[in-house]
């Protein structure tokens, strides 16, 4: 199954959901976790106070993890969230090495 990452230095999973302008695209099988793409996106938070215009972005956010099982992030504010499992993606928060991490969330999902 196909996993998404948010981090900033590829190792551990470190990154708020709203500040990632990309994503770690894993396969994860059986014990396995091993990065197969990297898929750029725009950025959500942008400083801005009012997020509820950026709908738009999480369309296109969306989009961007198609094929993907799960999301998984440091962080993630209720709005992003709610949308986004609005749109078909469970989304969870969890810091930490990335593949024992994935690992993990896989015996579950």
């Amino acid at each position: 199954m196909l996993i998404a990452v948010t981090s900033r230095d590829g190792r551990e999973i470190n990154q708020h959901f709203g500040h990632a302008e990309r994503f770690l695209i894993y396969e994860v099988d059986g014990g396995d976790a091993r990065l197969v793409d990297e898929r750029k996106i725009e950025r959500y938070c942008t400083g801005e106070s009012d997020h509820s215009q950026r709908a738009h972005i999480l369309s296109s956010i969306a989009g961007a993890l198609v094929g993907c099982r799960a999301l998984v992030c440091a962080q993630i504010g209720p709005g992003p969230l709610m949308e986004l499992e609005r749109l078909g993606l469970e989304a969870f928060t969890a810091d930490g090495p990335i593949k024992a991490t994935l690992v993990e969330l896989a015996k579950v999902l």
